[in-house]
């Protein structure tokens, strides 16, 4: 289980134990018959949309892939290869930005002490600006909304670190896991963005004559424009390879994806399932991300236009990922949700700490927070069939924490699987949007859906 510690405030959540209790176990030898290849070849990036040529192919950079006889076998059984998420991504032993040691979490220190640092930092803050305006109106925004959680966060966070560090899951005093860098994979020609936007270049397919899914099996390779068309399921007990532009994704069991933008969300609804879950991560708009040119970024506009209604089942549980920019938060609770027929139940908090159970952020920051907003809501429609699909579930509950350790890569969100368990029935269909890995159980929607199922963000652990 992906909790560790469960309190009224809130739940402690181990990420990559949650990640390695997916199933990324290989049935089959180290080519896998049940991998699918997709060759793209481009002269280079900047040119890609303009000379790519897609061929379906049967071998990978590895080596051939052997066929459905050809598995290894040790004592007359099939070769299982594991793996498991490379653990140096989740070693934050450190603050990103220490506090002050009165600021610390354990320290306890009265509300009071708190607000005189935090007002002497805001001093501090605007003389390096060196201007006569006090704050600007998004950061009075930001500082009311953190005036109204703040102890929230800071009690409910230091009852499950005490916890957590009484179970030994959390360590006051960590030695270094090792002398290993956080080496983000590089991709070959464009990226899994970069290839939506080719797939567009494909002919128009017609629905009538397309099939709405694709299971993957023991066959050597699919065509390529079933990938990017249809979605992709692993309906087997056991991970998959797929084989992408000459790069490696794992793809756990029991979970479906759809790699696509979002102009091409038809095969989503071709598919014809309804969710009683849906959580959605928007590439919202920032300051920042323009800088950066980090990920390709949506308005508020284009975010409407998610056919959330067309995919939702009565009563869906709809929980959206919002920044701490209050104009984005206002939009989701004031337009967002009631264009999406959406009654917005509770906010709830994600609180990254480190190993050692310290914030990762000073909690007073004016800059970033060591927190992010969870926004749920239920879809409104037939009041009748709602109580009825409700039974048995409990109420959604106002201000809940979940805190983890962050991984270190960007925007790789804590599972919520667990978390939301108690309120909603078992074994129902879930679906995440603008999603960046896959979990078994779900159906992964983006442009970046296999993004951190890359091979080499594993390490293989054993032949069995």
């Amino acid at each position: 289980m992906s909790v560790v510690h469960r309190l009224t405030v809130g739940w402690l959540v181990d990420h990559l134990s949650f990640i390695n209790q997916c199933g990324y176990e290989i049935c089959d030898s180290f080519a896998y018959p049940g991998s699918v290849t997709l060759n793209t070849s481009v002269t280079s990036t900047r040119d890609c949309h303009a000379t790519s040529t897609f061929a379906a192919t049967s071998s990978s950079r590895d080596g051939p892939i052997p066929g459905p006889g050809d598995a290894i076998e040790r004592e007359g059984k099939p070769a299982k290869m594991r793996y498991l998420f490379r653990e140096e991504f989740f070693d934050v032993s450190k603050p990103h930005i220490a506090a002050a040691p009165e600021e610390q979490l354990w320290q306890g220190c009265p509300e009071v002490i708190i607000w005189i640092f935090f007002f002497f930092h805001c001093l501090l803050i605007l003389q390096k600006r060196k201007r006569k305006c006090v704050l600007n109106q998004g950061e009075l925004d930001a500082l009311e909304y953190h005036s109204k959680v703040r102890k929230l966060i800071w009690e409910g966070t230091l009852h499950l670190v005490q916890e957590g560090l009484k179970s030994g899951f959390l360590h006051r005093t960590t030695t270094e896991l090792s002398c290993r860098k956080n080496v983000v994979p590089g991709h070959i020609g464009c990226g899994l963005a970069e290839l939506c936007e080719m797939a567009k270049q494909f002919p128009a397919v017609n629905e009538s004559d397309h099939q709405a899914a694709h299971v993957l099996d023991d066959e050597t390779s699919i065509p390529e424009q079933d990938l990017l068309s249809c979605v992709t399921e692993n309906s087997s007990n056991c991970a998959k390879i797929v084989v992408l532009m000459g790069q490696k994704y794992l793809v756990p069991p029991k979970s479906s994806f759809l790699l696509s933008d979002i102009s091409c969300l038809q095969p989503l609804l071709n598919y014809k399932k309804k969710y009683h879950v849906i959580v959605i991560d928007p590439p919202w708009e920032n300051k920042s991300v323009k800088r950066s040119n980090r990920y390709s970024y949506l308005s508020s506009w284009q975010i409407k236009q998610i056919p959330v209604p067309a995919l939702a089942a009565p009563n869906c549980l709809v929980v959206t990922w919002v920044t701490n920019r209050q104009k984005h938060l206002r939009f989701v609770k004031d337009e967002l949700y009631p264009h999406w027929s959406v009654k917005t139940l509770a906010e709830w908090h994600w609180v990254k700490i480190t190993r050692a159970g310290e914030f990762v952020l000073p909690l007073d920051s004016l800059h970033k927070k060591p927190y992010e907003v969870l926004v749920l809501g239920r879809v409104q429609g037939n009041v009748k069939e709602a109580l009825r699909k409700s039974e048995d579930v409990l109420p959604i509950p106002e201000h809940k924490l979940i805190v983890s350790i962050p991984c270190s890569l960007h925007s790789h969100k804590p599972p919520l699987t667990a978390v939301l368990a108690e309120f909603i029935k078992p074994d129902v269909e879930r679906l995440e949007l603008f999603a960046r890995n896959l979990q078994p159980g779900w159906t992964s929607w983006g442009n970046e859906v296999l993004k951190f199922q890359h091979i080499e963000y594993f390490t293989l652990l054993q032949n069995e």
